[in-house]
């Protein structure tokens, strides 16, 4: 039996590299990816540290990944052993009422290879030499122009693209506020910067962090534990936001988010992913007519949209990545990501 070597999660804080069998192809739509490029999300780093609860073992984390079709089943049309693609780890069906409607993120049979779930499924992803995926919806073509690195970012600024403009609707010359500019954050920022953001203002406890973001399309950067932060802001921008995204993932950042409203407000809750709660206060609620929305993981149109962003030069996340190791020091990289001087980490299988 042939093997690779991946990085199993056998409990909360139990990562193992380990030797398992190679995957093959279950389905005759099936392909196997050897993996040559795999960024670390938060949500993996919170499943490894058992911040994240949800999750079953022994599971293969890991779902933005790049690499080489290895193999494929008797069914795919679309790809051929050699292709370079992007791992899409969103799956669908295709045949569901929100699928056929256009929402495949909503699938009703929804599964995600190797991350977190909106459905009952996860698959093992991508912190390994090769995975296995559906070519009909898991896969797209890789550009020739895009670096390995750079394509395993398709997928988290898919996210953003699907939160910042699909979702919350931003529009050009709007005034935007990002809170929490790491690896998820920043390329909110950077799509909004592209999209045409009026004054754009980055928040983060991390110095090198709002560094980044005055780089990469922030007009002001401020930290969170100064005082009268809200006033800060509105120093900035004086009618207020009219779109703040919470990219952060603590419930403070949420509920600074809430305090830097004024009437008409956009919000989206993007970066919290575990189950904490905070208050609203109904009457100011219905007075403000502040619009609320979350956004969660990727689509198949999210994905073609991120791609076609690098492929204009709109958005080039390689920036980002501030760290890049083998498999084989996976527990270094875990380590790296609970360190606030770090952005994107990738692995390399």
């Amino acid at each position: 039996m042939e093997t690779m070597l991946a990085a199993v999660l056998h409990d909360f804080n139990d990562l193992r590299l380990e030797e398992v069998p190679m995957p093959v192809p279950r389905d005759p739509g099936d392909a196997v990816v050897k993996i040559k490029a795999c960024g670390i999300c938060q949500t993996d780093y919170k499943a490894v540290r058992g911040i994240r609860r949800n999750v079953t073992f022994p599971t293969i984390v890991g779902h933005e990944a790049s690499g080489v079709v290895a193999a494929i089943g008797s069914a795919v049309k679309y790809f051929k052993e050699g292709d370079e693609v992007i791992v899409q780890p969103s799956g669908y069906c295709g045949c569901c009422r929100n699928c056929r409607t256009g929402n495949t993120h909503h699938c009703e049979s929804a599964f995600v290879i190797g991350g977190d779930r909106p459905g009952k499924e996860v698959r093992d992803g991508c912190l390994a030499e090769y995975t296995v995926v559906p070519s009909h919806c898991c896969l797209c073509h890789k550009p020739q122009s895009f670096s390995f690195d750079a394509a395993a970012l398709t997928q988290p600024l898919a996210g953003a693209w699907k939160g910042v403009i699909h979702t919350s609707q931003m529009q050009v010359g709007e005034d935007v506020v990002i809170i929490g500019v790491g690896g998820i954050g920043i390329l909110c920022l950077m799509v909004a910067h592209a999209a045409g953001a009026g004054r754009l203002i980055a928040i983060d406890s991390s110095g090198q962090a709002r560094g980044t973001a005055l780089k990469l399309g922030a007009t002001h950067a401020l930290d969170p534990t100064e005082p009268n932060i809200r006033g800060r802001v509105y120093e900035i921008m004086p009618d207020g936001p009219d779109l703040i995204v919470e990219a952060a993932g603590p419930i403070e950042a949420v509920r600074t988010m809430i305090d830097l409203r004024r009437r008409g407000t956009r919000w989206n809750i993007f970066g919290i992913t575990t189950h904490e709660t905070f208050a609203l206060d109904g009457g100011q609620e219905h007075f403000l007519e502040a619009r609320m929305d979350s956004s969660f993981g990727t689509s198949a149109e999210a994905m073609e949209q991120a791609i076609r962003l690098m492929e204009r030069n709109l958005v080039d996340p390689e920036p980002i990545i501030s760290h890049r190791l083998p498999l084989s020091q996976i527990h270094d990289a875990m380590d790296i990501m609970g360190t606030p001087n770090r952005n994107k980490v990738v692995i390399h299988p």
